[in-house]
């Protein structure tokens, strides 16, 4: 496992936990509103931070931490993520694993050994503007449509999460999103918040009052949902 970042405590990312949070580098998709494009991007340019000191510093914190959110990037890329959250989870921390859910089979196999505790899946769009959204025209959603399923089945528990971007995101792609994951637990909204390290500039967030649309139309669909980091 290449770590690019490393945070040690927080509490905005593993919802209800004290965590500390570790970020991976790479990633299969090149989505444009991305702010972390240095790790997708460039990863091998980007700081490594040192394992076993990350790991030093977790078995300080037990007692004191709850859990740890492993982000990046794509953290299923990488051949070792089961290993390593094994190692975290011989702590005695709980796991979230943030992804984007191409990689369903990873997915499947890491809940099945007990390695996740929370899953936050990113819905880039609705499924006939996948690809405008993630970077990767004319893309297949059928491997992100069987974690999305996987999900929904109960097996772990789970959040979605869509950024929402005023040049990407329409009332028709929210409600097609609205029925695709109807029954869902919990979706939360996020406004595109723009930086100096987003893939494609020029990108503007939704109005409140758009958000708060948005949030109105899901409601017949997924009972539990919430706009997330608007000020």
């Amino acid at each position: 496992m290449e770590i690019h970042g490393f945070v040690k405590t927080t509490l905005l990312d593993y919802p209800g936990h004290l965590a500390a949070t570790i970020f991976t580098g790479g990633c299969n998709f090149r989505c444009p509103f991305c702010h972390n494009a240095s790790l997708v991007l460039s990863p091998a340019a980007q700081p490594v931070f040192d394992e076993a000191e990350v790991f030093n510093t977790l078995r300080k914190r037990t007692g004191i931490l709850e859990g740890v959110c492993i982000t990046g990037g794509e953290p299923t890329l990488y051949s070792g993520l089961a290993e390593f959250i094994g190692r975290i989870k011989d702590l005695g921390y709980l796991v979230k694993l943030d992804t984007n859910g191409n990689n369903p089979h990873i997915i499947k196999e890491l809940v099945k050994n007990g390695y996740l505790d929370y899953v936050a899946m990113d819905i880039k769009n609705s499924r006939v503007n996948y690809g405008l959204s993630n970077g990767l025209s004319d893309f297949d959603t059928r491997r992100v449509e069987e974690s999305v399923s996987f999900l929904l089945s109960g097996t772990v528990e789970y959040e979605f999460r869509t950024t929402v971007v005023r040049e990407h995101h329409t009332r028709e792609d929210m409600l097609e999103i609205g029925k695709w994951l109807e029954g869902a637990s919990a979706y939360f909204l996020q406004p595109y918040k723009d930086s100096e390290d987003v893939i494609l500039s020029g990108l503007t967030a939704p109005s409140k009052t758009d958000m708060s649309s948005y949030k109105d139309l899901l409601k017949p669909y997924i009972q539990n949902v919430q706009i997330r980091g608007m000020d």
